[in-house]
């Protein structure tokens, strides 16, 4: 398991919406670069915009970084 920071693995768009810098997966929905979302989006049951500033649990496997949870400051 690695801890990434948030902003490492999400870029936060001109307009406010995020997008991933890499391909990731969550609760088995996988996605990546190219998609974008807004507060209130959820994907695999997880609104990132209530995490924004934590840090995220994750281990990689063939080039997907599989979320595991995230650290609590």
């Amino acid at each position: 398991m690695n801890r990434y920071r948030f902003l490492d693995i999400f870029q936060e768009n001109p307009n406010g919406s995020l997008s991933p810098r890499v391909r990731i997966n969550v609760n088995g929905i996988e996605f990546g670069p190219g998609v974008s979302f807004g507060p209130g989006v959820s994907f695999g049951g997880v609104d990132f915009y209530q995490y924004k500033n934590l840090d995220i649990a994750a281990e990689e496997q063939s080039g997907v970084l599989i979320f595991r949870g995230f650290y609590r400051q």
